[in-house]
């Protein structure tokens, strides 16, 4: 069984008190220059490293943030996380990361779990189940620091960090639309997810601009997201199958959009030429698929460092936080061949 190294093992060795060894490690300026020289000699020489759950109940903080999001295998995801980290380890704080693979119980035992290592703070992106909020609502009002991103909670007073869904998916449809497309389907989320309200609105309001009404048949929901593939053929074999069959669907997710491109192809039916499809989703190499995929782009790598940055603010406040803020940030619009002849070009 691995046993750590400890300052009592370098006071024997050295045949000093415990408290000798302990002042030399933390510089205390009773100890003789010499004396804290041998110490953090012998220190380096037996690869010591202070005990990071000792420290955190003598300074009452771990210097760690628990991460939960649902799946790192998301591109979305992976990206902020990878924001999250740099700001997180250049600030002195390790990075707890799970994952709730969109169910409410898992998420409920990720925070649980979190809480109880005595994580300073939760940066936090909730599963397509969760409806009740009572398990991150009671930590957050016995004081301890979270923040949301992505996917947000509207009933629980602290900061947010979100991309502007509603512009993005305004755009992502008005584009299909002045490409001549007029029957678009929505492929979406779960109905509950404050992603997935925000770009149903967005398509919506794009549909009403044009005066082209919104037709209930076209909308399909999958709560999972695109993680079950089987999940995204049965909603896309359900539209395609429409006696009154749309000529374009817009996706509202990451792996979502990915899976309805792989579905529609085994279906048998040729993008752009049967069905166009736009989507949300950060994948580096949309631009590779056949054809290239039209995408809205979340800024995911800084929304993860900005939302890191306000958790530390709260972390290290010297008085109680009442002013909160959500932080909107920017899509981007990527037409490519899905959803169009060639043209190749970038809204902001």
């Amino acid at each position: 069984m691995f046993e750590p190294i400890t300052i009592k093992d370098i006071a024997k060795a050295l045949g000093l008190s415990t408290s000798t060894v302990s002042r030399a490690l933390r510089g205390g300026y009773e100890i003789s220059a010499e004396t804290k020289r041998l110490v953090l000699e012998y220190a380096e020489k037996i690869k010591y490293h202070p005990n990071p759950i000792a420290l955190s109940l003598k300074e009452r903080r771990s210097h760690s943030i628990g991460v939960v999001v649902c799946e790192v295998a998301n591109n979305y995801f992976s990206q902020a996380i990878n924001g999250i980290e740099s700001i997180a380890y250049s600030r002195g704080y390790h990075v707890i990361i799970t994952q709730n693979h969109e169910s409410f119980d898992l998420e409920v035992v990720n925070i649980q779990h979190l809480a109880s290592r005595s994580v300073d703070g939760l940066l936090i992106s909730l599963s397509s189940e969760t409806q009740d909020l009572s398990h991150i609502k009671d930590l957050h009002d016995r004081g301890l620091p979270i923040v949301f991103f992505d996917r947000v909670a509207a009933d629980i007073e602290t900061h947010k960090v979100v991309a502007n869904n509603y512009k993005g998916a305004f755009e992502a449809t008005e584009h299909l639309i002045n490409a001549g497309f007029k029957k678009i389907a929505h492929l979406t989320n779960s109905p509950t997810l404050s992603i997935s309200i925000e770009r149903l609105e967005g398509y919506k309001a794009a549909l009403r601009k044009y005066n082209i009404p919104f037709n209930a048949a076209y909308l399909r929901h999958c709560p999972h997201g695109g993680m079950i593939q089987h999940e995204v053929e049965i909603a896309v074999n359900e539209i395609v199958s429409l006696p009154d069959r749309p000529d374009s669907i817009f996706v509202a997710g990451d792996r979502l959009t990915t899976g309805c491109m792989i579905a529609l192809k085994n279906c048998g039916l040729k993008i752009p030429t049967d069905i166009a499809i736009t989507g949300f989703t950060n994948s580096d190499v949309a631009g590779l698929f056949d054809p290239s995929l039209t995408t809205v782009r979340q800024p995911a790598f800084k929304i993860g460092q900005i939302a890191t940055e306000m958790l530390i603010q709260l972390i290290e406040s010297k008085r109680p936080v009442t002013d909160f803020e959500t932080k909107m940030l920017e899509t981007e619009l990527f037409i490519r061949n899905s959803s169009s002849h060639g043209i190749t070009s970038i809204i902001n």
